[in-house]
């Protein structure tokens, strides 16, 4: 058969695309069985047709599985009302960089002046309750009052100074966003530094306070998307081979060009009970903000490669849904080499350059690692 035939068969192929449909098979000697071809040496050169010996290989190199990128939960805060009231302005905008203190929105909220007010009464209250309890003290030490009237004067200082230590808390969370004076009007300020990502606030959009006890609506959310992370699911089987600080390839379907480079830095001490998965965190780098939140990817992470049987990735050929690959099996009495189409099994989740093997090829025999699909499109 002469290399033209081999370089026609291969244009075919390659034209069809997709799996490698099986050509009909070649007229066949007496002496050669179905499945095998007969190639002369310069006909091999020719077709550029390499061959390899199975052998233990490093295999496994890497792990790869599904991820999902979300933020850094330290550079990132998820901003919610502490008092229940209307919006009447927004001051932040999606996109805009705010600093922490920053207002974000002004809302109109009658817990301020109930907040200040409260605050007043119980330091009232306080003034007048230490005022009876030392007065009955200093009456007690020289026996001009009762032992009750003193207790009774004591108790109601303790609970005056505990109510005034509450309103002092609560007028504190709202002096934080600027509250001197009774007012009904808050400024909500931005915990931290960072871009607008998202607004869940309107004018005129009444909020439950994240104190009042009911259901609260996060209003905005600010964050830094230079750094996110990327959360891998990582089979049990696979666990004992991921370190922390191991090297990290994500890519997404937005930009299926791009490898993002980052490290693990955790790994969940617990497995999923539904999936049998733990969780990995890695750390990926993302200057140009191209990883968005709730992005679905592939992660492949870096492990230490196990010695195994394997095959070279670039010999396994698809025939319908048959993994084959071709072995060189000898020289026939004419001198021909003659191939051997042999259907195979492997680890194809394994990562690398190197599958491992499971059936269908023993160890030492000679593996077309090039060129197999011509000889394909030959049989």
């Amino acid at each position: 058969m002469k290399v033209s035939a081999l370089l026609i068969a291969a244009s075919s192929i390659v034209s069809a695309g997709g799996c490698i449909p099986s050509a009909p098979a070649a007229p066949l000697t007496p002496d050669q069985p179905a499945g095998e071809l007969r190639l002369t040496p310069q006909q091999v050169k020719d077709a550029h047709i390499e061959i390899e010996t199975t052998s233990d290989r490093a295999v496994g190199g890497t792990i790869r599985t599904a991820g999902r990128v979300t933020f850094d939960d330290l550079r990132v805060g998820h901003v919610y009302s502490p008092v229940t009231g209307r919006i009447t302005k927004i001051l932040a905008q999606p996109g805009q960089r705010v600093k922490k203190g920053d207002h974000l929105c002004v809302m109109q909220s009658p817990d301020l002046g109930s907040a200040v007010s409260d605050l007043a009464k119980a330091q009232a209250t306080l003034f007048q309750t230490e005022k009876d309890w030392k007065r009955q003290k200093d009456l007690l030490e020289v026996h001009a009052a009762a032992r009750r009237d003193y207790e009774a004067a004591e108790g109601a200082y303790l609970n005056a100074k505990a109510e005034m230590d509450r309103a002092q808390h609560k007028a504190k969370l709202l002096r934080n966003a600027g509250l001197d004076t009774v007012t009904q009007e808050y400024m909500l300020p931005s915990p931290i530094d960072g871009e607008v990502i998202m607004r869940g606030a309107n004018p005129g959009l009444e909020v439950q306070g994240q104190y009042s006890g009911g259901a609260t609506l996060e209003l905005f959310t600010i964050g830094e998307l230079d750094r996110v992370w990327v959360i891998a699911d990582v089979y049990e089987m696979d666990l004992p081979r991921v370190k922390k600080g191991a090297e990290v390839d994500i890519q997404v379907l937005a930009y299926p060009q791009t490898t993002f480079k980052g490290t693990v830095e955790w790994i969940s001490g617990a497995l999923d009970p539904v999936s049998r998965t733990a969780k990995v965190r890695c750390s990926i780098a993302n200057p140009e903000g191209k990883l968005r939140p709730e992005m679905f990817g592939t992660a492949t992470i870096s492990v230490d490669p196990d010695k195994k049987l394997a095959i070279k990735r670039s010999a396994l050929l698809l025939l319908g849904e048959q993994s084959v690959v071709f072995v060189a099996t000898g020289t026939a009495s004419s001198g021909e080499m003659r191939f051997e189409r042999r259907p195979i099994a492997v680890d194809e989740m394994s990562g690398g350059d190197y599958v491992p093997l499971k059936a269908g090829v023993a160890r030492n025999e000679n593996v077309v690692v090039k060129g197999g699909v011509l000889l394909l499109g030959l049989l």
